[in-house]
């Protein structure tokens, strides 16, 4: 069913890799960009985050922060940084985080899929966000970043062949500041790329990270098909820069909760509404041990939470994230929409509990939920049910680095 292509990738110069990878778009400030970026002129940021290098105050939607990315994307190209390949390929890209390794084909997924719903998805977009990556895509010509898809771990053909690649000498082997490996093979065989695009004919693709990118890759695609009425589907455009994972080896850390206040309540009255609905514990407790448990941090102490209520079955209504936002943070502390209020933040479990202590220490937060990890099974569960997830319900580590492979559109 899915369709996956090799393509020519725009890649580093080998000694420039280290200098030119570098995180999300949409994972750093302005002032984050500029102080890790700022005296590396190597670094990608200089074409995901081009306003770094406009005038202070420039609109970072402006066409001008756009048009600056592809003039900087050009002249990687121009200068060396970056090399084009002469073929199509597909890639393989490793990462290590504390000793775990993940594995992900590199390869060029079909906006006619995506649009089939053969690559499903588990969140909603914002417009403008979307619109951001749209015009930035467009402009600067290229996918500048990969979406993090996965595909169900099941087939063995698959597992031998990418096993086959692995024996490949590595292109790339760099180690980030933060610890992470990040290593990339060329797969120019093309028996083994004609199989590994052939093995994937009969499954789905589901989004773990990047919807946006995804989204914006095929409005991307849809104008130029617009504008070229002729087109086969064979042109770049029809397709978007992809990392396609095995389910069995990701991970999904925490996304958990703080909120500024208690919506009027005094912490004595919180905690009394809140055991209308959980067994509340004062246990010392900082990470939940399993699913539908939750800690609580408030006034300096930690408690464990337990439903007791029965946990529906449904797919959405038995999500931790869920539950906490229809038992709790609705009905008791007002937030009817956490993606808009602005008395809830979230913060990423990489980040751990000490920091969720810090801020609730702090006298700026009122208390902290810590959550037990959305599961990859609930992930696709979610996905297969076309059913959207509540906002901040995964968060994925390690983060794909950009810069490493681009796709061009033309």
């Amino acid at each position: 069913m899915a369709k996956i292509r090799a393509f020519k990738a725009l890649r580093p110069e080998k000694n420039l890799a280290d200098k030119i990878a570098e995180l999300p778009y949409d994972v750093v400030s302005l002032p984050e960009v500029i102080e890790i970026a700022g005296n590396n002129p190597y670094n990608f940021y200089h074409i995901t985050r081009a306003e770094m290098d406009l005038p202070a105050g420039t609109d970072p939607y402006s066409e001008a922060v756009y048009l600056k990315g592809r003039e900087t994307l050009e002249r990687f190209v121009k200068e060396g940084y970056l090399i084009r390949d002469t073929k199509p390929m597909l890639y393989l890209y490793s990462q290590v985080m504390n000793g775990r390794m993940q594995t992900g084909i590199v390869a060029c997924a079909s906006i006619d899929d995506y649009m089939k719903g053969l690559i499903k998805k588990h969140e909603l977009t914002r417009e403008e966000k979307e619109l951001d990556r749209t015009r930035h895509t467009d402009i600067v010509n290229a996918n500048t970043g990969p979406v993090f898809l996965f595909y169900r771990d099941n087939n063995t053909e698959r597992k031998a062949l990418i096993e086959e690649a692995m024996k490949i000498e590595p292109a790339y082997d760099i180690t980030a500041s933060d610890g992470i490996r990040h290593i990339v093979r060329v797969i120019e065989d093309s028996t083994l790329v004609n199989n590994l695009i052939k093995s994937f004919e009969k499954d789905e693709l589901y989004i773990a990270d990047g919807h946006h990118r995804a989204a914006s890759g095929v409005r991307v695609g849809n104008m130029r098909r617009e504008k070229n009425k002729n087109f086969t589907g064979e042109e770049e455009f029809n397709s978007f820069l992809s990392v396609i994972f095995p389910h069995s080896q990701l991970m999904i850390l925490s996304y958990n909760r703080v909120v500024k206040d208690l919506n009027g309540m005094s912490k004595d009255d919180f905690m009394k509404k809140i055991s209308a609905d959980f067994t509340v514990t004062k246990s010392g407790v900082k990470v939940p041990e399993k699913v539908n448990t939750f800690s609580m941090y408030i006034g300096g102490e930690w408690y464990t939470l337990t439903p007791s209520f029965t946990i529906s079955k449904d797919p959405i209504e038995s999500l931790d994230v869920t539950i906490i936002q229809k038992k709790i943070l609705a009905p008791l502390l007002g937030i009817e929409d956490p993606r808009k209020d602005k008395r809830i933040d979230f913060v990423g479990g990489i980040r751990g509990t000490a920091e969720l202590e810090k801020i609730v220490d702090s006298g700026d937060f009122a208390v902290a939920f810590s959550m037990y990890p959305t599961e990859i099974e609930q992930l696709m569960n979610v996905s297969d049910a076309g059913m959207i997830m509540p906002p901040k319900s995964t968060w994925f580590e390690p983060k794909l680095r950009d810069g490493l492979l681009t796709h061009e559109l033309d």
